[in-house]
């Protein structure tokens, strides 16, 4: 019986994945009523050092399906800046992955390159943290206030902020938008160490040199620029407990859907 069981539920599960095919256009979480939000959330990899913060990333997903939102996930299809290895900390030499090919990991392989987004399908757009938003969606991480974002960032988030929809954004991810938006108040959360709890403090006067409003925030707070429309939160910027993380994202996600 149990064989019988599991010939008829690969043989399913099968079907399901050649019917999708890979890298299919897919919504992440979906919602038939049209009184819901939709949200695209843009990955940057896929682990802390060089790629979206997992915790992150997935808070999003959570608090954005419970919002019964309808998520699209999105990554550039480029060369991560660099592998790390995540048990050790250091850069795994001669060895490159795909942005997008690892962000599908989180997406649960319900991905589209960035260059497909339409801004016109969608109410509102989200960037979790994770040093992947400095090294590969823009290169803040070796320039600094010279970074330059990269093409499919930049044209995606002027999109949005043209067409007056909410842009969410928590951990290192503000610094996109400090570039791009002129003025724009953000946070990423406190503008001294606090005793350890801040560790990326130092990032937050390299914002301010582009030009950007920094709004220092507890990681029970978030900064939301109404004018902007643009939501940010401290989340692992803040060296705290993984669930205060997820809830700062959750007040964010909030914040970004009310606008939107």
């Amino acid at each position: 019986a149990v064989s019988i069981f599991f010939r008829i539920s690969f043989k399913a599960f099968s079907s399901f994945m050649l019917r999708r095919g890979v890298g299919a256009s897919v919504r992440c979480f979906s919602s038939s009523s049209p009184l819901y939000k939709a949200v695209a959330v843009v990955l940057s990899g896929n682990g802390v050092y060089d790629g979206s913060e997992v915790h992150e990333a997935s808070a999003v997903m959570v608090h954005l399906s419970r919002a019964k939102a309808d998520v699209s996930c999105f990554a550039p299809r480029i060369p991560q800046m660099h592998v790390v290895d995540h048990s050790t900390g250091n850069p795994v030499e001669e060895e490159t992955r795909d942005v997008l090919a690892e962000s599908a990991r989180i997406a649960r392989g319900s991905i589209s390159p960035l260059s497909d987004l339409d801004v016109s399908q969608f109410d509102a757009i989200i960037f979790p943290g994770g040093f992947g938003a400095a090294k590969n969606l823009c290169n803040f991480a070796t320039q600094g206030s010279d970074m330059t974002v990269i093409p499919d960032v930049e044209k995606t988030i002027k999109d949005f902020h043209s067409a007056e929809k909410p842009i969410g954004l928590c951990c290192i991810a503000p610094v996109l938008v400090a570039r791009l938006l002129p003025g724009v108040s953000i946070t990423m959360g406190k503008e001294t160490e606090q005793d350890g709890r801040f560790p990326f403090h130092e990032a937050t006067a390299v914002v301010k040199e582009m030009g950007a409003h920094h709004v220092p925030k507890e990681i029970n707070e978030v900064q939301v620029d109404a004018p902007n429309k643009v939501v940010t939160a401290p989340a692992f910027m803040c060296n705290t407990a993984v669930h205060e993380v997820y809830d700062n994202v959750g007040q964010m996600v909030k914040k970004v859907l009310e606008l939107a």
